[in-house]
């Protein structure tokens, strides 16, 4: 009759695969290498030809009259499993989660008597029914440079329950350091926001080491993600409503001054709004309709525009305006947009990158947090209050 061990499994050989070591002898049974009066024992849990392993449970390695010189896991699919030997070298611990559905092969090497043999054990793990896996990772375009403003926001197949044994499991690391933290948005969306601006020009590696995490509610994490995140120039765009200028600045250095004409602010929806913004995506051209409203009614507009820089999900955009290049610089008499000339629209959305940040002040409509990528309209020590670690 099997028992119920450590693992949460049924097991047929015991909480362990206790080898005999013996020059050209495999692990499996019992029994003991003896030298003198010495005798090493190596146990090895799970145990050979275990099945059902929860993949959120650990590898053991225990060496008993003798010191472990080599542990080693082999698996059939899924990430690499290491792990550490204790100072003493009597016991080894395996580093990380198990791939769910997977085979493994553990093989450890022992010495005891002035002889060195081999021990193995072989064992699958559970085939969840629901697993859980990262079906987008934003930004993710193929040799794309992102703005220094830029998030890192993630979207799963189904809520997490386990919200922390999640986030635990993912790392970031830029190649400069920089304080930040993840926040939960939606049950099934985490987004990471540092606390002050990416340093530019650097790699950012993002790892989730996502399989065999127990996710709650018998979930298990399907398999790990990564993802290598290159910022580019600090491209900084500042501008004032009021006095319908904005400036460019790379690095520090300033590119241009351009002039515009904003939302004219009869309404809350034409006005425009304040705020710390990121650049989202462009388009050329780009067909702009009304929200809300119908052909013929009232303050209805269908306009296809070129060179379209998105900064919010409320439909505003930096673009081409010829018909208002009179008002550019001197009055606001658009629907929200950022009105600029025809060779300033195709300039600037040439040297876009997502994640560029443009910060607009002067009027009495605040972007919200979730308006597009308005995570930096948040304070840190707010922001930080969403993660399931705080």
């Amino acid at each position: 009759m099997g028992v119920k061990g450590r693992f949460g499994l049924v097991a047929t050989g015991g909480a362990g695969a206790v080898a005999l070591l013996a020059a050209g002898c495999g692990g499996g049974g019992v029994g003991r290498l003896a030298s003198g009066d010495s005798k090493t024992t190596v146990t090895i849990t799970p145990a050979n030809g275990t099945a059902q392993v929860r993949p959120d449970g650990t590898i053991e390695v225990k060496a008993s009259g003798g010191k472990l010189e080599k542990v080693t896991v082999q698996g059939n699919q899924g990430a690499a499993i290491t792990g550490r030997l204790a100072g003493d070298r009597k016991s080894w611990r395996s580093g990380r989660t198990l791939t769910p559905g997977a085979s493994y092969t553990v093989t450890a090497q022992a010495r005891g008597g002035g002889k060195t043999s081999t021990a193995t054990s072989a064992f699958t793990t559970l085939k969840p029914a629901k697993t859980l896996s990262i079906t987008d990772i934003t930004p993710n375009l193929s040799g794309e440079r992102v703005g220094v403003g830029m998030p890192i926001m993630l979207r799963f197949n189904r809520p997490v329950t386990d919200k922390a044994a999640v986030e635990r499991a993912l790392q970031v690391t830029p190649d400069k350091p920089v304080e930040g933290a993840w926040n939960w948005i939606a049950p099934d969306q985490v987004t990471y926001r540092t606390k002050t601006y990416w340093q530019p020009h650097q790699r950012v590696r993002f790892q989730a080491r996502l399989a065999g995490v127990n996710a709650g509610g018998g979930v298990y994490g399907a398999k790990d993600a990564e993802q290598v995140i290159t910022i580019g120039a600090a491209q900084i765009t500042t501008g004032s409503i009021a006095k319908h200028h904005m400036t460019v600045k790379r690095d520090g250095r300033t590119l241009r001054t351009i002039p515009f004409s904003a939302g004219n602010g009869e309404t809350r929806e034409f006005t425009t709004t304040s705020g710390v913004h990121l650049l989202m995506e462009k388009g050329n051209p780009v067909t702009m309709v009304s929200p809300g409203r119908q052909e013929g009614d009232p303050g209805y507009y269908k306009q296809v525009v070129n060179h379209a820089v998105r900064f919010s999900n409320s439909g505003e955009y930096v673009h081409a305006a010829p018909w208002s290049v009179g008002s550019q610089g001197s009055a606001n008499v658009s629907h929200g947009c950022l009105n600029v000339s025809p060779s300033n629209a195709s300039w600037f959305y040439d040297i876009m990158q997502r994640g560029d940040v443009i910060d607009l002040t002067g009027t009495s409509r605040q972007l919200e947090p979730d308006n597009g990528w308005g995570q930096w309209q948040m304070s840190f020590e707010k922001w930080r209050q969403g993660s399931a670690l705080s």
